[in-house]
């Protein structure tokens, strides 16, 4: 049996299609939270920051999360609640829909949670870690 030249090439680039639709596949994360001690560290109340800024429905939070070794923050989105992270002690493994990257405590680098913000975190280290958050809450 002889395979014509068109039906090679159909064949290869169906078989590209199917690796590159693998290498596409985007990742999620864990569903529910695993090690986790937060404390709150201060807030800004929604009427202090409606009159401020003129937001109404929102509250302002900073708080330290520590991540327990072999811990986890479930998958959750930013899209009504923009932040800002600093990983103070150990390191945040933040996965997303598209991979992930690594944030120390010696690093210079914080972690942007905006609108378009999709993720979740782990710490693969064997000793706690911690980051400062600071965010945007809406309180209804």
């Amino acid at each position: 049996m002889t395979i014509s030249k068109t039906a090679t090439v159909a064949i290869m680039a169906a078989g590209l299609g199917l690796v590159a639709g693998v290498g596409l596949a985007k990742m999620s994360g864990p569903s529910e939270h695993k090690g986790l001690t937060v404390e709150a560290l201060g807030k800004i109340g929604e009427e202090m920051i409606s009159r401020q800024t003129g937001l109404d429905g929102y509250m302002m939070q900073l708080r330290e999360i520590t991540i327990a070794p072999g811990g986890q923050i479930a998958q959750h989105s930013h899209e009504t609640r923009p932040g800002l992270v600093k990983v103070v002690s150990g390191e945040w493994v933040e996965g997303t829909p598209d991979g992930e990257s690594t944030y120390a405590a010696d690093g210079l680098d914080g972690i942007l949670e905006d609108g378009d913000t999709t993720h979740w975190f782990y710490n693969r280290g064997d000793t706690p870690a911690t980051a400062i958050v600071c965010d945007l809450n809406p309180t209804g």
